[in-house]
């Protein structure tokens, strides 16, 4: 009987694992991709629903971080984040992209785009690769995703979150998100006000400009904790706000993404 428990002690957290690590987390996720539907042109509009069918952006968005649990899918480990030294400026940021060739956040997103631009690909490849271009341009604007190499994008910084254990990289993907108790749909609507005018400042510069934005951010979050900090309603208070921002500049990134890809 006890073997029979252990084992199903061990399956239910192999499910449970991926879950943990997902960036921006499925709500975060999810809410991007609504709010980057709403902006989308109707050709565009037309064009991914060939590849993905009834299945929605927001919807899609989360594949990357469910094929975690699966090992054929372990080389897509670092195409969610791109990590920089302290103290990087936006020239040194810039040299860095132009001659990097690693695989991360960065140098895999460009070779989506220019993949999928091809209008070459098989059925599969085509899903496969917008559900991942959906996710990376959302993970780009979780802030710790564009972090530091040093403490693994702040999970090596522990703190409590309303009395639990968790790190500042899991505070961002997912705690302060769920903490605002709202569903995706919510939450969109609550957040996606923009007029051109805004929409066209949100864009201006492409990717790198993007990168610097969300590093740029990531500092000033570092300033504001330290590891053994114990992170109640007034974290909340001083954070939602960017999160907010966050969110929606991912939102209207991505459409801008989609529909350069498939305009």
């Amino acid at each position: 009987m006890a073997g029979i428990f252990k084992k199903m002690l061990i399956a239910a957290l192999l499910v449970y694992l991926p879950g943990q690590t997902m960036a921006w987390g499925m709500l975060g996720h999810r809410i991007v991709g609504q709010i980057a539907d709403s902006y989308l042109n109707k050709k565009v509009k037309k064009e991914i629903r060939k590849i993905l069918g009834n299945e929605s952006i927001a919807m899609a968005s989360n594949w990357p971080d469910f094929v975690k649990s699966d090992p054929s899918y372990k080389y897509l480990d670092n195409w969610h984040y791109v990590d920089f030294e302290r103290g990087t400026s936006f020239a040194q940021m810039k040299s860095i992209l132009e001659k990097d060739t690693s695989a991360n956040a960065y140098t895999k997103l460009n070779f989506l785009i220019a993949e999928l631009k091809k209008g070459s690909l098989s059925q599969e490849k085509n899903a496969m690769y917008l559900k991942l271009v959906i996710h990376i341009v959302g993970d780009l604007h979780q802030p710790y995703h564009v972090g530091y190499h040093d403490d693994r994008g702040g999970n090596d910084i522990k703190v409590t979150w309303f009395g639990s254990p968790t790190n500042m990289h899991t505070v961002w993907d997912s705690k302060i998100i769920e903490y605002q108790q709202l569903s995706y749909t919510e939450y969109a609507e609550s957040i996606n006000f923009t007029n051109p005018q805004q929409r066209k400042q949100i864009i201006e510069g492409g990717l790198v400009a993007w990168l610097w934005d969300s590093y740029q951010i990531t500092e000033t979050l570092y300033k504001d904790v330290k590891a053994g900090d114990k992170l109640f309603y007034r974290y909340n208070f001083d954070h939602v706000g960017t999160l907010n921002s966050q969110l929606l500049k991912g939102g209207v990134r991505l459409a801008e993404v989609l529909n350069e890809i498939f305009g």
